[in-house]
């Protein structure tokens, strides 16, 4: 298994598989507060609508800085957002982990997800290309990025009631 070394700090893909796997899980159970509690202050939480990197100057579903995803979980906890009441009912499959690269500084890790959302007696599956930015804060893995690629991002996806 491969090891990295991050500001002399040794982290395996599976620790960073775990990462991931404990988010995927923290989502399906709506532990939102828990989920904040993964970033950095400075971190954005991004699901673009087209191809690209420049996210700044292209539409978004979730183009979320620190203000932005406290507020969405607090649209999410309260039922002000008209996608979460009822909230949806997931699980997330998270797999196909790969370093893309690593610095003293930060991580960079690229996988795929499924998520199979239930509402109203119905599922719907939906399939992206996950990517994030991690760094150590005191110790523990943060997310300072992350991008979240759906397959149907170009006009099929509908108001969701959850992250991805």
């Amino acid at each position: 298994m491969s090891t990295i070394t991050m500001s002399d700090t040794r982290v395996s893909l599976h620790e960073l598989a775990e990462f991931v796997w404990r988010e995927a899980e923290i989502l399906d159970r709506c532990e939102y507060d828990a989920w904040l509690a993964l970033w950095t202050t400075d971190g954005r939480y991004v699901v673009p609508m087209a191809p690209g990197e420049d996210y700044e100057d292209q539409l978004n579903i979730c183009f979320d800085d620190a203000k932005m995803r406290k507020l969405r979980i607090e649209r999410f906890q309260q039922g002000f957002s008209i996608s979460s009441a009822p909230p949806a009912n997931t699980v997330r499959t998270v797999s196909r982990f790969v370093l893309h690269s690593a610095t003293e500084e930060e991580i960079i890790l690229r996988c795929a997800e499924h998520v199979i959302e239930n509402k109203f007696g119905r599922q719907r599956v939906y399939a992206a290309n996950l990517t994030y930015t991690l760094v150590r804060v005191d110790g523990a893995l943060r997310i300072r990025h992350k991008v979240a690629r759906l397959l149907n991002s170009d006009g099929e996806l509908t108001a969701f009631s959850y992250l991805f």
